[in-house]
């Protein structure tokens, strides 16, 4: 017999990381009387789960012979970043452990606000304690000021946390330190309370179902196999970033050059990826007013920094240049026009690595007071309007997580004409964009507007076979490295075109789509949904998308009782049919075995027991 707890949340206080102790659920493991397995047991169980990478697992030894397993997640990303273990992991729990740090609000409402809401869909009967571990810090009341922040990093009262103990009718503990009285018998003796009931009702079924076999005089009804497990789908990495930063190296699309005081060429860039991180550059083309922007620090670092050159006769320019020349940017300031190519890297690399950007203009520059004002006029450049600069510490802005401005701004010119230099043409109606973009995320795409092709010298192309709707979805996920499919039906269109192409992250986008809405169909929808399953399959396999349509077989297979009535059963193949037949899910042996313990059941109950 065995005992499960999951523990989530963080009860590391954040603001003295260097003096953290040892973690709740690993002292009380280490420490208690009732638990057997020495340290290093613990640590082994601990840092050797494959299987479950969501959660750390400690394994145990309980009152003797009772086996423990624990799954700890201190951290929410990884908890959401696999939704289907987390899940089944909460649902077949018997105790469940959440702990925060009373000095470090952010745990507090991390686990207020992405752990509670999971626990409550998935709570069935199931103790919770709630333990807020440290002793306070600062007991000072926060500043209720809705314009102050000061009360950030202030402690997380009693209240707070009884406050959330009754929403989830939990038990509240506070535990001031991780010594033995507050773990082996304050928390101990809470927990193992809570062991001991979860082992008196697991031992009260098991006799129950023992009484139910045993009332059938030694005739056992048959038993259900579990089905064969479905095929795992593995999504494939982003490489949106290295994309765009490739699109720097490669001077495809190019429609703007800088350069230098002396009208020397420094450096060859796109409007629409400059503009996508940066006011200052929408400013420079043209894409927002002085009256758009009301921020005159930007209006003024855009003059102080930039002019654009129109003369016809310019010492620079190209000659070779077909259709629209790049627009010519003079960099007034010559000791930041020094540093621009690094500059432009940092911005096409996602705009973040601030430490590498610092090293790579000391290389260049070597005053450090030099370097400080470069690296402010970079700031200037990245500056939201309207908002103080908050790009003030290099270093700490490089501990955070990247923010990738891409993903987020060039949604701002989806489907819109500024800035286009293409034009589609679908079902009568027109989308722009933009080739920079379309270039550096589709090798199709690349191939059609570099090559001997017709769309490589025409502004509307023609686009056949797809619906405008399924399109600006593939747009979107080219723009954003994201997309959101309608249904089944908008994911499939959605794949047939990431297909035709050949953008194969996006095609495992759409199967991971398809498959989790099919997985979270209960039986009677599957058994009344208008979407023929066969269909989909046969355009799977005919779309080379052969780990969807895999899966396909096997989701039928498992529901054969389901989709074995329906007409379009009969579209199989030869080879289908044999396949769905081997796996089906109950099997024919299952099926038999029970008609006739139902005969035999029926026998017994008609049979007079008089005569």
């Amino acid at each position: 017999m065995s005992i499960h707890i999951v523990a989530l949340g963080n009860e590391g206080d954040a603001f003295h990381q260097d003096n953290r102790p040892s973690g709740l659920i690993r002292t009380y493991l280490g420490r208690s009387p009732l638990v057997s397995g020495d340290e290093s047991s613990l640590l082994l169980n601990a840092t050797s789960t494959v299987a479950r990478p969501v959660f750390t697992e400690y394994q145990a030894s309980a009152f003797g012979n009772v086996k423990l397993v624990v799954h700890d997640c201190p951290v929410w990303d990884i908890f959401d970043s696999d939704w289907y273990t987390s899940r089944n992991l909460i649902g077949s729990a018997d105790i469940i452990v959440i702990k925060y740090n009373v000095n470090d609000k952010f745990s507090f409402h991390e686990v207020k606000d992405n752990y509670i809401p999971v626990i409550k869909r998935a709570l069935n009967s199931v103790p919770v304690i709630i333990a807020a571990v440290g002793t306070r810090q600062n007991e000072e009341l926060p500043c209720t000021c809705p314009l102050c922040t000061s009360d950030r990093g202030s402690c997380v009262s009693t209240t707070e946390g009884i406050q959330l103990a009754k929403e989830l009718g939990a038990t509240y503990l506070e535990l001031h330190s991780l010594d033995d009285f507050y773990i082996g018998k304050y928390f101990g003796g809470v927990l193992e309370y809570f062991m001991i009931q979860a082992l008196n009702q697991k031992t009260s079924e098991k006799m129950k179902k023992r009484k139910m076999s045993n009332s059938f005089h030694g005739i056992r009804p048959p038993q259900l196999e579990q089905p064969e497990k479905m095929p795992v789908l593995k999504a494939e990495a982003s490489h949106y970033n290295s994309d765009l930063n490739n699109l720097l190296f490669c001077c495809q699309c190019v429609d703007v050059v800088f350069y230098n005081p002396d009208l020397k060429e420094v450096a060859e860039a796109h409007k629409i990826v400059l503009c996508a991180v940066s006011h200052v550059f929408m400013l420079l083309f043209n894409v927002k007013s002085p009256a758009d922007i009301q921020d005159s620090s930007i209006i003024r670092t855009t003059q102080d920094l930039f002019t654009i050159s129109r003369d016809t006769a310019f010492p620079g320019a190209r000659q070779d240049t077909p259709g629209n020349p790049p627009l010519r940017v003079v960099v007034k300031d010559a000791l930041f026009c020094s540093c621009l190519p690094d500059i432009l890297r940092f911005i096409y690399s996602g705009a973040f690595q601030w430490e590498e950007l610092e090293e790579d203009i000391r290389k260049k520059v070597k005053d450090s007071g030099d370097v400080s004002s470069v690296i402010e006029k970079v700031k200037c450049i990245l500056k939201t309007p309207g908002k103080i600069n908050c790009l003030r510490n290099c270093k700490t802005y490089q501990a955070r997580k990247p923010l990738w401005f891409y993903n987020t701004s060039l949604k701002f010119f989806l489907n819109k004409p500024m800035l286009a230099d293409v034009v589609f043409e679908i079902q009568g109606t027109t989308v722009p964009a933009h080739r920079a973009i379309l270039v550096a995320r589709c090798e199709v795409m690349a191939a059609m507007f570099n090559g001997n092709y017709m769309e490589a010298k025409s502004v509307l192309i023609p686009v056949y076979g797809v619906s405008k709707e399924t399109f600006l979805s593939f747009l979107e996920y080219l723009y954003t490295d994201s997309c959101c499919p309608a249904g089944i039906f908008q994911a499939m269109c959605l794949l047939i075109c990431a297909e035709m192409y050949q953008v194969s992250r996006l095609q495992h986008i759409c199967e991971l789509f398809i498959i989790t809405q099919l997985q979270s169909m209960p039986s009677r929808e599957l058994a009344s949904m208008n979407l023929d399953i066969v269909d989909l399959l046969k355009k799977a396999k005919f779309h080379h998308s052969d780990c969807l349509s895999t899966w396909l077989l096997h989701f039928i297979a498992t529901n054969y009782l389901i989709f074995s009535q329906k007409p379009e059963f009969q579209d199989l193949s030869v080879e289908e049919r044999s396949f769905v037949e081997k796996h089906r899910w109950p099997s024919n042996m299952y099926l038999k075995q029970l008609a006739e313990y139902r005969k035999y059941i029926h026998s017994r109950k008609c049979r007079c027991l008089v005569m």
